[in-house]
Parts: structure tokens; C-alpha cells; sequence
């Protein structure tokens, strides 16, 4: 039997006095409708982001499964319908290696339009927000990233990209507003919530990086796998996904689609991140980054492992370029100069 919105179990919420207001920049988005869900059940108010593509009068529809979350459970709850809104926003995933987006003009302009969603688009939302929050002397600011903020993934040049843009500049944003009270959360879930949940772009790939020629594990072969790990998912909750074209991605052109995956599979492959998103927040004394799930967990830990192993192996090399050395060594050495001048 396929699972239902009750898949994810109620989320726990910190204590608040008033009810919140949530920007959510992929309102339309399978994470963002089964978020919306917990939100508005608990008494929050919502602002939906879809792609204005997607807008359609009053209705605003991604897909199938946002139209019917808007207009058979939004619009039908008199309390839901008056504390949720829409605005126009976007989202979107970038595939291909750094030299087929440099192929072409056109697939240079990729290049482009993925900052232009991914690091532009929360920068410029940002940017709209503070002067509320500063004035209100409250707010928190969270971002859905991806482990892919942390790890480089081959295929995913440019997309990974964005996500280090826009970790760097949550860092430097997060001093800035501390004094007033705002507080800033990267969201870091396993790297098939934020592929597999949004549309998916191809640039046209160059024979060099065809499977039979290039034997690195590239990002149309590592879709397969993620594909394939829900699939599982659906077996397990009796659903079935639909069909992606994985043979679509290493055509000659540029191509975009969205995985077909089942509801039960989407709610159960988004319960850990719903779940996290809800608790951490409006949190008195929020994480910098939570990164969510086991293997995510153990992916982080292996590269800042080899990232200190590394570092370690050419602490001597590094040290070794210092023009300035400490201050008792400099100390030491000017005593033996004076010795010696005397």
C-alpha cells in the first residue's frame, strides 16, 4: 500500500510563545510540501517559493503532487489557507563535467544560470529578510544545501560550486548578524534529497567522458545508483517510482527532467531532513551546519579525516614558507646576535 502525508510522524518543535513565519525557497519542491504540512498543522505561517515557469493564475503548480497539496489540502483548511502564501523562486540541478559546460555557449550559460539559482537566489532572499529581522532583533536564517557542500563529486563541478559559494558566505553572514539576534543554519542532508528532489540539467557529453572511455566514477553513472537505492525505498513501503531516462543525460544535447519518484517513496526518503529542519528551527542556540542522516554523517567525518591527515603529512612544507617566525624564536635569535656582536 502506498504510504500517505501520515508517513512522516509529527515533527518536535522547540518551545516558542508566538507562531513563526517560514520562507521556504523551494516551496514546490517535495521537501517543501511535506514540510509546509508539519508547519501549518503545528500553527505556523508559510511562504511558498515556486518557479514563476510553474505560475498559473491563482493556481501555482510544479507538478501533480503541489497542485494537489495546494488546492486539496491548502485551500480546503480554512486555518491553512490563511496562514500560506506563494511567491515566485527556484531550484534546479546542474550535470555535467567542467569541460562539457564549457563545450558550448549554450552550455556555458549553465554555468551561469546555476549561481544564478543556487548562490544568487538565497542571496538576494537573504538580502530582502534582514531588514525585518534586524528590526524585529530576531530571526534564523536556514539553508538546504547537501553533503555536496563538503565533498567535490565528479559530474557535479559546477553544482558543488554553488553550494561552497554559498557555505562561505553563510560563514562570513553568520558573524555579521549575530549582534542582532539572527541566527544562520546550513542544512546538510544526503546528497539524493537535493538531486533527486528538484530538476535535474544535462550538459551534452563529449565522447572523452563516455563510460567506455572514462572509467571515473561520473555523475550519470552515480544518478543509476541513487536511482536504483530508491527503488529500494519503494519496495519497501509497496509503492512503485516512475521512469527517468537515465540515457536522456548522455544525449547530444541539453536536456532537463525531473525524477519520477513515488509519494511513499518521497516521504520516506525526506522524513530525517523534515524532521531536522522542524527542530533546529527558531532554536535558542542553533547548530552552524547539522548535517542529517548516517551516511552523510560518515561521508563528512572521512573528508575531514583525510583533510587533517593531509595536512599533517605537509605541516612542514607549510610551516616552512613562514617570513615571520614566532615571537620566542625571534627572541632567541636576537639574543644570539647580540652574543655575538659582543
Amino acid at each position: 500500500m502506498t504510504r500517505t502525508a501520515a508517513a512522516i510522524p509529527s515533527c518536535r518543535f522547540p518551545a516558542h510563545s508566538d507562531p513563526r513565519v517560514w520562507l521556504l525557497s523551494s516551496g514546490a519542491s517535495p521537501i517543501g510540501i511535506a514540510l509546509s504540512r508539519q508547519l501549518l498543522a503545528h500553527g505556523d505561517f508559510v511562504v511558498l517559493g515556486v518557479t514563476l515557469s510553474e505560475s498559473m493564475g491563482s493556481l501555482v503548480r510544479r507538478s501533480a503532487d503541489f497542485a494537489a497539496f495546494w488546492t486539496g489540502e491548502v485551500l480546503l483548511k480554512e486555518e491553512w489557507k490563511t496562514r500560506a502564501r506563494v511567491v515566485a523562486l527556484d531550484a534546479r540541478s546542474l550535470v555535467g563535467t567542467v569541460e562539457e559546460l564549457s563545450s558550448t555557449a549554450r552550455s556555458s550559460a549553465l554555468i551561469r544560470d546555476q549561481f544564478e539559482t543556487n548562490y544568487f537566489g538565497h542571496v538576494n532572499i537573504i538580502k530582502a529578510a534582514l531588514p525585518s529581522m534586524r528590526e524585529k532583533h530576531s530571526g534564523h536564517i536556514i539553508l538546504l544545501s547537501g553533503i555536496t557542500g563538503h565533498l567535490g563529486t565528479p559530474g557535479l563541478g559546477v553544482y558543488c560550486a554553488s553550494q561552497w559559494a554559498t557555505e562561505g558566505f553563510c560563514d562570513s553572514l553568520s558573524y555579521e548578524v549575530a549582534p542582532f539576534n539572527i541566527k544562520v543554519t546550513i542544512v546538510q542532508p544526503n546528497l539524493e534529497i537535493s538531486i533527486l528532489t528538484n530538476q535535474i540539467t544535462a550538459a551534452p557529453q563529449l565522447p572523452q567522458y563516455a563510460e567506455e572511455n572514462n572509467h571515473a566514477p561520473l555523475f550519470r553513472e552515480i544518478i543509476g545508483g541513487l536511482l536504483d537505492r530508491v527503488d529500494a525505498i519503494a519496495t519497501t513501503n509497496g509503492s512503485s517510482n516512475g521512469h527517468c531516462d537515465l540515457g536522456r543525460f548522455s544525449s547530444d544535447g541539453i536536456v532537463s527532467q525531473y525524477p519520477q519518484l513515488s509519494e511513499g517513496t518521497k516521504l520516506q526518503l525526506l522524513a530525517e531532513t523534515v524532521n531536522a529542519l522542524a527542530a533546529i528551527g527558531g532554536h535558542d542556540n542553533p547548530p552552524a551546519r547539522h548535517i542529517v542522516g548516517h551516511e552523510a554523517v560518515a561521508n563528512v567525518k572521512e573528508k575531514l579525516k583525510t583533510v587533517s591527515e593531509e595536512l599533517e603529512d605537509f605541516v612542514d612544507v607549510s610551516c616552512a614558507v613562514d617570513r615571520h617566525p614566532q615571537v620566542g624564536e625571534h627572541r632567541q635569535d636576537s639574543d644570539d646576535e647580540v652574543q655575538e656582536l659582543s
